[in-house]
Protein backbone atom coordinates (compact mmCIF):
# COMPACT_ATOMS: atom_id res chain seq x y z
CA UNK A 1 0.00 0.00 0.00
CA UNK A 2 1.15 3.54 -0.37
CA UNK A 3 1.49 5.82 2.70
CA UNK A 4 1.10 8.92 3.53
CA UNK A 5 3.51 10.70 4.93
CA UNK A 6 3.63 13.98 7.60
CA UNK A 7 4.95 16.51 6.30
CA UNK A 8 4.06 19.17 3.91
CA UNK A 9 4.39 22.89 5.25
CA UNK A 10 4.84 25.16 1.93
CA UNK A 11 1.27 25.24 0.78
CA UNK A 12 -0.87 25.78 4.45
CA UNK A 13 -3.11 27.96 6.03
CA UNK A 14 -0.80 28.64 9.18
CA UNK A 15 -1.97 30.46 12.48
CA UNK A 16 1.22 31.97 12.77
CA UNK A 17 2.99 32.65 16.83
CA UNK A 18 -0.50 32.24 17.98
CA UNK A 19 -4.07 30.53 17.08
CA UNK A 20 -5.76 33.73 16.62
CA UNK A 21 -3.49 35.20 14.41
CA UNK A 22 -5.84 35.14 11.14
CA UNK A 23 -3.18 36.15 8.23
CA UNK A 24 -2.03 32.72 6.67
CA UNK A 25 1.21 32.03 5.50
CA UNK A 26 1.84 30.10 2.29
CA UNK A 27 -2.41 30.37 1.25
CA UNK A 28 -3.39 28.76 -1.49
CA UNK A 29 -5.17 30.77 -3.67
CA UNK A 30 -9.12 30.73 -3.92
CA UNK A 31 -9.08 29.43 -7.32
CA UNK A 32 -7.24 26.37 -6.32
CA UNK A 33 -8.61 25.84 -3.27
CA UNK A 34 -11.88 25.36 -5.07
CA UNK A 35 -10.95 23.83 -8.42
CA UNK A 36 -7.89 21.37 -7.76
CA UNK A 37 -8.36 18.26 -6.25
CA UNK A 38 -4.87 18.41 -5.33
CA UNK A 39 -4.94 21.47 -3.53
CA UNK A 40 -7.56 20.60 -1.78
CA UNK A 41 -5.75 17.17 -0.58
CA UNK A 42 -2.83 19.16 0.09
CA UNK A 43 -4.35 20.84 2.75
CA UNK A 44 -5.76 17.80 3.70
CA UNK A 45 -2.23 16.56 4.27
CA UNK A 46 -0.77 19.47 5.86
CA UNK A 47 -3.00 18.78 8.93
CA UNK A 48 -1.75 15.53 8.93
CA UNK A 49 1.92 16.64 8.85
CA UNK A 50 1.18 18.37 12.27
CA UNK A 51 0.51 15.08 14.03
CA UNK A 52 4.40 14.68 14.73
CA UNK A 53 4.34 18.54 16.59
CA UNK A 54 6.52 20.24 14.33
CA UNK A 55 4.79 23.29 12.60
CA UNK A 56 7.62 25.61 11.69
CA UNK A 57 10.44 23.79 10.53
CA UNK A 58 12.29 24.47 13.82
CA UNK A 59 15.16 22.26 15.27
CA UNK A 60 12.95 22.67 18.46
CA UNK A 61 10.17 20.20 17.91
CA UNK A 62 11.04 18.48 21.30
CA UNK A 63 9.36 21.19 23.08
CA UNK A 64 6.33 20.18 21.07
CA UNK A 65 6.72 16.65 20.52
CA UNK A 66 3.73 14.11 19.70
CA UNK A 67 4.81 11.79 21.92
CA UNK A 68 4.22 13.90 24.94
CA UNK A 69 7.72 12.41 26.83
CA UNK A 70 8.05 15.68 28.51
CA UNK A 71 4.16 16.00 29.49
CA UNK A 72 3.50 12.83 30.11
CA UNK A 73 6.17 11.09 31.54
CA UNK A 74 9.04 13.24 32.55
CA UNK A 75 6.02 14.70 34.85
CA UNK A 76 5.25 11.25 36.37
CA UNK A 77 7.32 8.74 38.08
CA UNK A 78 8.32 6.82 34.76
CA UNK A 79 11.53 9.50 33.88
CA UNK A 80 13.84 12.51 34.29
CA UNK A 81 14.60 15.34 32.43
CA UNK A 82 18.15 13.77 31.52
CA UNK A 83 20.68 14.99 29.84
CA UNK A 84 23.64 16.56 31.20
CA UNK A 85 21.88 18.38 34.25
CA UNK A 86 19.58 20.59 35.49
CA UNK A 87 20.43 23.58 33.11
CA UNK A 88 19.80 21.78 29.71
CA UNK A 89 16.27 22.44 28.89
CA UNK A 90 15.49 24.51 32.08
CA UNK A 91 11.70 24.56 31.08
CA UNK A 92 11.24 20.66 30.86
CA UNK A 93 13.51 20.72 34.46
CA UNK A 94 10.52 22.73 35.71
CA UNK A 95 8.42 20.15 34.54
CA UNK A 96 9.86 17.92 36.29
CA UNK A 97 10.13 20.03 39.72
CA UNK A 98 6.57 21.24 39.07
CA UNK A 99 7.68 24.77 39.29
CA UNK A 100 6.23 25.87 35.32
CA UNK A 101 4.94 28.67 34.82
CA UNK A 102 3.32 30.15 32.12
CA UNK A 103 5.88 31.51 30.29
CA UNK A 104 7.86 28.47 29.78
CA UNK A 105 8.85 27.61 26.38
CA UNK A 106 7.17 24.07 26.08
CA UNK A 107 3.98 25.04 27.40
CA UNK A 108 3.72 27.99 24.25
CA UNK A 109 5.35 25.71 21.64
CA UNK A 110 3.07 22.86 22.70
CA UNK A 111 0.01 24.81 22.59
CA UNK A 112 0.85 26.52 19.15
CA UNK A 113 1.86 23.07 17.59
CA UNK A 114 -1.77 21.93 18.32
CA UNK A 115 -3.80 24.80 17.26
CA UNK A 116 -1.76 24.97 13.94
CA UNK A 117 -3.10 21.17 13.71
CA UNK A 118 -6.63 22.68 14.02
CA UNK A 119 -6.41 25.56 11.84
CA UNK A 120 -5.41 23.11 9.39
CA UNK A 121 -8.10 20.76 10.01
CA UNK A 122 -10.56 23.51 9.97
CA UNK A 123 -8.79 24.72 6.69
CA UNK A 124 -9.47 21.02 5.42
CA UNK A 125 -12.96 20.80 6.24
CA UNK A 126 -14.35 24.06 4.94
CA UNK A 127 -12.18 23.75 1.62
CA UNK A 128 -13.67 20.34 1.47
CA UNK A 129 -17.40 21.34 1.96
CA UNK A 130 -17.35 23.93 -0.97
CA UNK A 131 -15.22 21.57 -3.31
CA UNK A 132 -17.19 19.93 -6.25
CA UNK A 133 -14.76 17.65 -7.61
CA UNK A 134 -14.99 14.64 -5.11
CA UNK A 135 -17.62 11.79 -5.56
CA UNK A 136 -19.99 12.07 -2.61
CA UNK A 137 -18.19 9.44 -1.50
CA UNK A 138 -14.78 10.62 -1.66
CA UNK A 139 -15.71 13.79 -0.38
CA UNK A 140 -17.51 11.73 3.04
CA UNK A 141 -14.13 10.24 3.66
CA UNK A 142 -12.35 12.86 3.49
CA UNK A 143 -14.37 15.33 5.53
CA UNK A 144 -14.32 12.45 8.06
CA UNK A 145 -10.32 12.57 7.85
CA UNK A 146 -10.92 16.46 8.66
CA UNK A 147 -12.57 15.87 11.58
CA UNK A 148 -10.95 12.97 13.32
CA UNK A 149 -8.16 15.13 13.00
CA UNK A 150 -9.61 18.15 14.12
CA UNK A 151 -11.07 15.54 17.09
CA UNK A 152 -6.79 14.86 17.81
CA UNK A 153 -5.52 18.22 18.35
CA UNK A 154 -8.87 19.26 20.52
CA UNK A 155 -8.54 15.78 22.93
CA UNK A 156 -4.51 16.48 22.93
CA UNK A 157 -5.32 20.48 24.43
CA UNK A 158 -8.09 19.45 26.61
CA UNK A 159 -5.84 16.68 28.62
CA UNK A 160 -3.07 19.02 28.69
CA UNK A 161 -4.28 22.65 29.15
CA UNK A 162 -8.08 21.64 30.26
CA UNK A 163 -9.84 25.23 29.54
CA UNK A 164 -9.44 25.85 25.82
CA UNK A 165 -10.60 27.85 23.36
CA UNK A 166 -13.12 26.23 20.99
CA UNK A 167 -13.87 26.58 17.30
CA UNK A 168 -14.55 25.41 14.32
CA UNK A 169 -14.45 25.57 10.45
CA UNK A 170 -15.83 28.87 9.60
CA UNK A 171 -15.10 31.07 12.41
CA UNK A 172 -14.80 34.62 10.51
CA UNK A 173 -12.15 36.78 12.03
CA UNK A 174 -14.33 38.95 14.15
CA UNK A 175 -15.18 36.09 15.56
CA UNK A 176 -11.81 34.89 16.40
CA UNK A 177 -11.11 37.73 18.16
CA UNK A 178 -13.80 38.09 20.67
CA UNK A 179 -12.93 34.23 21.29
CA UNK A 180 -12.23 32.82 24.87
CA UNK A 181 -11.71 30.05 27.13
CA UNK A 182 -14.62 29.75 29.01
CA UNK A 183 -17.36 30.26 26.03
CA UNK A 184 -17.92 26.29 26.96
CA UNK A 185 -17.86 24.00 29.52
CA UNK A 186 -15.49 20.92 30.17
CA UNK A 187 -18.43 19.07 28.99
CA UNK A 188 -19.22 21.02 26.29
CA UNK A 189 -15.78 20.53 25.03
CA UNK A 190 -15.84 16.71 25.34
CA UNK A 191 -19.20 16.54 23.63
CA UNK A 192 -17.78 18.24 20.54
CA UNK A 193 -14.98 16.52 20.08
CA UNK A 194 -16.86 13.20 20.61
CA UNK A 195 -18.73 14.54 17.43
CA UNK A 196 -16.04 14.22 15.40
CA UNK A 197 -14.78 10.99 16.51
CA UNK A 198 -18.47 9.35 16.03
CA UNK A 199 -18.74 11.13 12.43
CA UNK A 200 -15.37 10.19 11.46
CA UNK A 201 -15.93 6.66 12.93
CA UNK A 202 -19.31 6.23 11.11
CA UNK A 203 -17.82 7.83 7.55
CA UNK A 204 -14.33 6.49 7.34
CA UNK A 205 -13.54 2.88 5.92
CA UNK A 206 -12.09 0.29 7.71
CA UNK A 207 -8.85 0.27 5.73
CA UNK A 208 -7.16 3.46 3.79
CA UNK A 209 -5.31 2.96 0.70
CA UNK A 210 -2.51 4.97 2.05
CA UNK A 211 -1.23 3.44 5.27
CA UNK A 212 -1.13 6.55 7.90
CA UNK A 213 -4.58 7.93 7.56
CA UNK A 214 -7.49 7.53 9.46
CA UNK A 215 -9.82 4.72 9.50
CA UNK A 216 -12.96 3.76 11.02
CA UNK A 217 -11.40 1.62 13.72
CA UNK A 218 -8.85 4.54 14.87
CA UNK A 219 -12.12 6.42 15.07
CA UNK A 220 -13.48 4.29 17.38
CA UNK A 221 -10.57 3.93 19.31
CA UNK A 222 -10.09 7.15 19.59
CA UNK A 223 -13.75 7.69 20.79
CA UNK A 224 -13.62 4.71 23.59
CA UNK A 225 -10.66 7.11 24.97
CA UNK A 226 -12.80 10.02 25.24
CA UNK A 227 -15.61 7.96 26.66
CA UNK A 228 -12.28 6.62 29.03
CA UNK A 229 -11.66 10.31 30.36
CA UNK A 230 -15.09 10.90 31.13
CA UNK A 231 -15.87 7.57 32.98
CA UNK A 232 -18.37 6.60 30.54
CA UNK A 233 -18.12 3.10 30.91
CA UNK A 234 -20.39 1.53 29.43
CA UNK A 235 -19.72 3.89 25.90
CA UNK A 236 -15.98 2.96 25.96
CA UNK A 237 -17.37 -0.81 25.43
CA UNK A 238 -19.09 -0.16 22.68
CA UNK A 239 -16.75 2.09 20.91
CA UNK A 240 -13.98 -0.93 21.38
CA UNK A 241 -16.80 -2.90 20.40
CA UNK A 242 -15.91 -1.41 17.14
CA UNK A 243 -12.24 -1.80 16.98
CA UNK A 244 -12.64 -5.24 18.14
CA UNK A 245 -14.74 -6.07 15.24
CA UNK A 246 -13.19 -4.03 12.55
CA UNK A 247 -12.70 -5.27 8.89
CA UNK A 248 -8.91 -3.99 9.89
CA UNK A 249 -8.11 -7.20 11.41
CA UNK A 250 -6.35 -5.65 14.37
CA UNK A 251 -4.06 -7.67 16.56
CA UNK A 252 -1.29 -8.05 19.30
CA UNK A 253 2.09 -8.76 17.60
CA UNK A 254 3.62 -12.19 18.35
CA UNK A 255 6.38 -10.81 20.43
CA UNK A 256 6.36 -7.10 22.53
CA UNK A 257 9.90 -6.03 21.13
CA UNK A 258 8.47 -6.38 17.45
CA UNK A 259 6.42 -3.70 18.48
CA UNK A 260 9.18 -1.07 18.39
CA UNK A 261 10.82 -2.28 15.42
CA UNK A 262 11.14 0.07 12.17
CA UNK A 263 10.42 -3.01 9.88
CA UNK A 264 6.98 -3.53 11.98
CA UNK A 265 5.41 0.02 11.10
CA UNK A 266 2.18 -0.33 10.11
CA UNK A 267 1.40 -3.41 11.58
CA UNK A 268 -1.88 -5.36 12.66
CA UNK A 269 -1.21 -3.26 16.50
CA UNK A 270 -0.93 0.02 14.73
CA UNK A 271 -4.30 1.25 15.26
CA UNK A 272 -3.03 4.83 14.57
CA UNK A 273 0.70 6.37 14.73
CA UNK A 274 2.72 9.16 12.88
CA UNK A 275 4.34 7.95 9.97
CA UNK A 276 8.21 9.38 10.03
CA UNK A 277 10.80 8.72 7.30
CA UNK A 278 14.36 9.82 6.76
CA UNK A 279 16.62 10.12 3.28
CA UNK A 280 13.31 10.95 1.69
CA UNK A 281 14.08 13.61 -0.28
CA UNK A 282 12.30 16.42 2.17
CA UNK A 283 14.11 20.12 1.46
CA UNK A 284 15.57 19.53 5.40
CA UNK A 285 16.51 15.98 5.22
CA UNK A 286 15.42 14.31 8.90
CA UNK A 287 12.80 16.01 9.97
CA UNK A 288 10.40 13.46 8.73
CA UNK A 289 11.85 11.28 11.48
CA UNK A 290 10.85 11.51 14.91
CA UNK A 291 11.99 14.41 15.20
CA UNK A 292 10.21 15.53 18.91
CA UNK A 293 11.59 12.48 20.07
CA UNK A 294 15.11 13.22 18.57
CA UNK A 295 17.14 14.44 22.17
CA UNK A 296 16.26 10.99 24.09
CA UNK A 297 18.47 9.14 22.24
CA UNK A 298 21.34 7.70 24.74
CA UNK A 299 24.82 8.21 23.70
CA UNK A 300 27.97 5.62 23.99
CA UNK A 301 27.94 4.42 20.71
CA UNK A 302 25.19 6.42 18.99
CA UNK A 303 26.32 9.65 17.04
CA UNK A 304 25.57 12.13 19.19
CA UNK A 305 24.91 12.17 23.13
CA UNK A 306 21.87 13.85 24.36
CA UNK A 307 20.35 11.39 27.15
CA UNK A 308 16.95 13.16 27.64
CA UNK A 309 13.91 11.05 28.97
CA UNK A 310 15.66 8.90 31.11
CA UNK A 311 13.68 6.18 32.73
CA UNK A 312 13.36 6.37 36.57
CA UNK A 313 14.80 3.98 39.16
CA UNK A 314 11.23 4.21 40.49
CA UNK A 315 9.97 2.82 37.18
CA UNK A 316 12.85 0.04 36.09
CA UNK A 317 11.68 -0.99 40.24
CA UNK A 318 8.02 -1.45 39.09
CA UNK A 319 8.87 -4.50 36.50
CA UNK A 320 9.85 -6.48 39.65
CA UNK A 321 7.82 -9.75 39.88
CA UNK A 322 6.93 -12.22 42.20
CA UNK A 323 7.77 -16.10 41.78
CA UNK A 324 4.28 -16.60 39.96
CA UNK A 325 5.27 -13.81 37.60
CA UNK A 326 3.18 -11.12 38.96
CA UNK A 327 3.75 -7.49 39.83
CA UNK A 328 4.51 -6.86 43.17
CA UNK A 329 2.05 -3.66 42.69
CA UNK A 330 2.31 -1.47 46.13
CA UNK A 331 5.83 -2.75 47.42
CA UNK A 332 7.69 -1.56 44.27
CA UNK A 333 9.41 1.25 45.99
CA UNK A 334 11.00 -0.84 48.50
CA UNK A 335 14.24 -1.38 47.53
CA UNK A 336 16.09 -1.00 44.00
CA UNK A 337 16.36 -3.76 41.37
CA UNK A 338 18.87 -5.95 41.38
CA UNK A 339 20.76 -8.67 38.92
CA UNK A 340 19.15 -11.43 40.97
CA UNK A 341 15.25 -10.16 41.09
CA UNK A 342 12.87 -11.75 38.98
CA UNK A 343 11.82 -9.07 36.36
CA UNK A 344 8.63 -8.77 33.45
CA UNK A 345 10.11 -8.82 30.77
CA UNK A 346 9.09 -6.17 28.97
CA UNK A 347 11.80 -4.02 31.08
CA UNK A 348 14.74 -4.87 29.04
CA UNK A 349 12.86 -4.14 25.46
CA UNK A 350 11.91 -0.32 27.43
CA UNK A 351 14.95 0.38 29.38
CA UNK A 352 18.47 0.39 28.66
CA UNK A 353 20.29 -1.35 31.85
CA UNK A 354 23.88 -2.38 32.88
CA UNK A 355 24.76 -5.62 31.54
CA UNK A 356 22.17 -6.12 29.17
CA UNK A 357 22.59 -5.93 25.43
CA UNK A 358 21.57 -2.92 23.68
CA UNK A 359 20.18 -3.56 20.09
CA UNK A 360 23.78 -3.57 17.93
CA UNK A 361 25.88 -1.54 19.95
CA UNK A 362 26.73 -3.72 23.01
CA UNK A 363 26.57 -3.83 26.61
CA UNK A 364 24.48 -0.79 28.05
CA UNK A 365 26.43 1.01 29.94
CA UNK A 366 25.68 3.66 32.30
CA UNK A 367 28.16 6.22 31.20
CA UNK A 368 26.64 6.31 27.92
CA UNK A 369 24.47 8.64 29.62
CA UNK A 370 25.88 11.91 29.99
CA UNK A 371 23.97 12.62 33.36
CA UNK A 372 23.93 9.48 34.95
CA UNK A 373 25.58 11.33 38.53
CA UNK A 374 22.54 13.74 37.97
CA UNK A 375 19.64 10.98 37.17
CA UNK A 376 21.01 7.76 37.75
CA UNK A 377 22.12 4.72 35.25
CA UNK A 378 19.34 3.99 33.09
CA UNK A 379 18.58 5.48 29.35
CA UNK A 380 15.47 4.56 27.20
CA UNK A 381 15.38 1.81 25.01
CA UNK A 382 12.11 2.35 23.91
CA UNK A 383 11.67 3.81 20.28
CA UNK A 384 15.35 4.11 19.91
CA UNK A 385 16.59 1.92 16.77
CA UNK A 386 20.19 -0.02 15.83
CA UNK A 387 22.73 1.98 15.54
CA UNK A 388 24.43 -0.05 12.31
CA UNK A 389 20.76 -0.18 9.95
CA UNK A 390 18.96 2.16 7.78
CA UNK A 391 16.95 3.38 10.46
CA UNK A 392 18.47 6.01 11.69
CA UNK A 393 19.88 9.40 10.77
CA UNK A 394 23.26 9.58 11.93
CA UNK A 395 24.15 13.25 11.28
CA UNK A 396 21.83 15.97 12.08
CA UNK A 397 19.27 16.46 13.27
CA UNK A 398 19.84 12.25 14.20
CA UNK A 399 15.85 11.30 14.01
CA UNK A 400 15.22 7.44 13.03
CA UNK A 401 12.00 6.00 11.23
CA UNK A 402 10.08 4.49 13.88
CA UNK A 403 6.83 5.62 13.71
CA UNK A 404 4.80 6.50 17.08
CA UNK A 405 2.05 5.10 17.90
CA UNK A 406 -0.95 7.30 18.96
CA UNK A 407 -2.82 4.46 19.86
CA UNK A 408 -2.03 0.74 19.42
CA UNK A 409 -4.40 -1.93 20.16
CA UNK A 410 -2.87 -3.11 23.88
CA UNK A 411 -3.94 0.38 24.54
CA UNK A 412 -7.58 -0.57 23.26
CA UNK A 413 -7.82 -3.54 25.16
CA UNK A 414 -6.84 -2.25 28.66
CA UNK A 415 -9.21 0.49 27.72
CA UNK A 416 -11.91 -2.46 27.27
CA UNK A 417 -10.08 -4.44 30.78
CA UNK A 418 -10.96 -0.71 32.70
CA UNK A 419 -14.44 -0.49 31.56
CA UNK A 420 -14.77 -3.99 32.65
CA UNK A 421 -13.60 -3.30 35.78
CA UNK A 422 -15.80 -0.19 36.81
CA UNK A 423 -18.63 -1.40 35.32
CA UNK A 424 -18.06 -4.17 38.11
CA UNK A 425 -17.42 -7.28 35.48
CA UNK A 426 -13.45 -7.87 36.69
CA UNK A 427 -13.68 -11.39 35.37
CA UNK A 428 -14.14 -10.49 31.68
CA UNK A 429 -11.50 -7.99 32.20
CA UNK A 430 -8.67 -10.55 33.40
CA UNK A 431 -8.93 -12.15 30.36
CA UNK A 432 -7.93 -9.03 28.35
CA UNK A 433 -5.34 -7.91 31.01
CA UNK A 434 -4.07 -12.08 30.52
CA UNK A 435 -4.24 -11.73 26.59
CA UNK A 436 -1.80 -8.84 26.66
CA UNK A 437 0.54 -10.62 29.28
CA UNK A 438 0.75 -13.59 27.45
CA UNK A 439 2.34 -11.77 24.50
CA UNK A 440 4.99 -10.58 27.23
CA UNK A 441 5.24 -13.97 28.36
CA UNK A 442 5.33 -16.14 25.42
CA UNK A 443 7.15 -13.72 22.43
CA UNK A 444 10.71 -12.91 22.21
CA UNK A 445 12.87 -11.75 25.40
CA UNK A 446 16.24 -9.88 25.06
CA UNK A 447 18.73 -12.35 25.01
CA UNK A 448 22.17 -12.97 26.39
CA UNK A 449 24.74 -11.02 23.59
CA UNK A 450 26.16 -14.68 22.73
CA UNK A 451 22.78 -15.75 22.48
CA UNK A 452 23.10 -18.57 24.59
CA UNK A 453 19.67 -17.43 26.96
CA UNK A 454 17.78 -14.75 28.37
CA UNK A 455 19.54 -11.44 29.37
CA UNK A 456 17.96 -11.78 32.90
CA UNK A 457 15.81 -13.52 35.23
CA UNK A 458 12.89 -13.00 33.09
CA UNK A 459 9.26 -14.56 35.18
CA UNK A 460 6.02 -13.24 33.97
CA UNK A 461 2.58 -14.89 33.78
CA UNK A 462 -1.09 -14.69 33.64
CA UNK A 463 -3.44 -13.79 37.13
CA UNK A 464 -5.12 -16.65 38.14
CA UNK A 465 -8.57 -16.68 38.81
CA UNK A 466 -11.81 -15.88 39.29
CA UNK A 467 -11.64 -12.09 39.82
CA UNK A 468 -14.40 -10.57 42.48
CA UNK A 469 -12.57 -8.14 44.00
CA UNK A 470 -13.10 -5.38 41.93
CA UNK A 471 -10.23 -3.00 43.70
CA UNK A 472 -7.82 -5.46 43.32
CA UNK A 473 -8.83 -5.71 39.57
CA UNK A 474 -8.60 -1.81 39.26
CA UNK A 475 -5.11 -1.93 40.53
CA UNK A 476 -3.89 -4.86 38.55
CA UNK A 477 -5.27 -2.88 35.36
CA UNK A 478 -3.27 0.16 36.45
CA UNK A 479 -0.52 -1.78 36.74
CA UNK A 480 -0.78 -3.10 33.30
CA UNK A 481 -0.96 -0.13 31.84
CA UNK A 482 2.15 1.07 33.43
CA UNK A 483 4.04 -2.01 32.33
CA UNK A 484 2.82 -2.19 29.11
CA UNK A 485 3.01 1.52 28.21
CA UNK A 486 6.23 2.86 29.95
CA UNK A 487 7.87 5.77 28.76
CA UNK A 488 5.28 6.34 25.74
CA UNK A 489 4.14 9.43 26.98
CA UNK A 490 0.61 8.43 29.13
CA UNK A 491 1.49 7.88 32.53
CA UNK A 492 0.98 11.42 33.92
CA UNK A 493 -2.66 11.08 32.22
CA UNK A 494 -3.58 8.34 33.31
CA UNK A 495 -3.20 9.33 37.26
CA UNK A 496 -4.72 12.37 36.64
CA UNK A 497 -7.90 11.29 35.25
CA UNK A 498 -7.78 8.00 37.70
CA UNK A 499 -7.37 10.81 40.67
CA UNK A 500 -4.63 9.75 41.88
CA UNK A 501 -2.05 11.68 40.88
CA UNK A 502 -1.53 13.75 44.36
CA UNK A 503 -1.12 10.88 45.95
CA UNK A 504 1.32 8.89 43.71
CA UNK A 505 3.67 11.94 43.06
CA UNK A 506 3.82 12.66 46.74
CA UNK A 507 4.72 9.53 47.28
CA UNK A 508 7.00 9.19 44.47
CA UNK A 509 8.79 12.50 45.42
CA UNK A 510 9.74 11.45 49.24
CA UNK A 511 11.89 8.52 48.12
CA UNK A 512 13.35 10.43 44.93
CA UNK A 513 14.27 13.39 47.44
CA UNK A 514 16.71 10.69 48.89
CA UNK A 515 18.08 9.89 45.27
CA UNK A 516 17.57 13.07 43.23
CA UNK A 517 18.83 16.08 45.39
CA UNK A 518 17.51 18.16 42.93
CA UNK A 519 14.22 17.07 43.25
CA UNK A 520 13.75 18.30 47.04
CA UNK A 521 12.42 21.57 46.12
CA UNK A 522 9.50 19.32 44.19
CA UNK A 523 5.82 19.83 44.99
CA UNK A 524 3.04 18.57 43.30
CA UNK A 525 -0.09 21.02 44.43
CA UNK A 526 -3.23 19.24 43.87
CA UNK A 527 -5.70 21.51 41.80
CA UNK A 528 -2.62 22.94 39.89
CA UNK A 529 -0.85 20.51 38.38
CA UNK A 530 -2.92 18.40 37.08
CA UNK A 531 -2.61 21.02 34.11
CA UNK A 532 -0.37 23.01 32.96
CA UNK A 533 -0.31 26.62 32.45
CA UNK A 534 -2.40 28.72 29.77
CA UNK A 535 0.45 30.70 27.89
CA UNK A 536 0.91 34.09 29.14
CA UNK A 537 1.64 35.56 25.06
CA UNK A 538 -1.73 34.15 24.47
CA UNK A 539 -3.56 35.72 27.53
CA UNK A 540 -2.04 38.98 26.75
CA UNK A 541 -3.01 38.68 23.08
CA UNK A 542 -6.49 38.01 24.32
CA UNK A 543 -6.74 41.14 26.34
CA UNK A 544 -8.15 39.37 29.47
CA UNK A 545 -10.62 36.97 27.22
CA UNK A 546 -8.69 33.69 27.84
CA UNK A 547 -8.27 33.29 31.74
CA UNK A 548 -5.75 31.67 33.13
CA UNK A 549 -5.76 27.95 34.72
CA UNK A 550 -5.83 27.60 38.63
CA UNK A 551 -2.60 28.38 40.35
CA UNK A 552 -1.11 29.97 37.92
Amino acid sequence: MKRIFVVIVFIVFSCSDDFLETTPRGELSSLVVNNDADGIEGLLIAAYSSLNGQYDNSTVAYNSPASNWTFGDVVSDDAYKGSSGISDQPGIHSMETFTTDANVKDVQRKWEALYEGVVRSNNAIAAISNFNGFSESERSVRLAEGRFLRGHYYFELKKIYDRIPYFREGVTPAELSEITNTEYTSNEIWDFIEEDFREAANSLPDIQEQVGRATSGAAYAYLAKVHLYQEEWQEVINATDGVLNSGAGYQLLTSYGDIFNPERNNSDESVFAIQHSINDGADRNGFNGNIGDRLSMVGGPYPRLYGFHMPSQNLVNFFKTDNQGLPLLNSFNNGNLTTNDLVDPRLDFTVGREGIPFFDVGIFQPTWMRGNTTYGDFGKKKYQVPLNEAYLLTVFPYTNTLNYYIIRYADVLLFRAEALIELGRPEEAREIINQVRRRARDGNMVMNSDGSGPAANYMIDEYPGPWTDQEFARQALRAERRLELAMEGHRFFDLVRWGIAENTIDTYLEKERTRRPYMNDADFVSGKHEYFPIPQSEIDISEGRINQNPGY
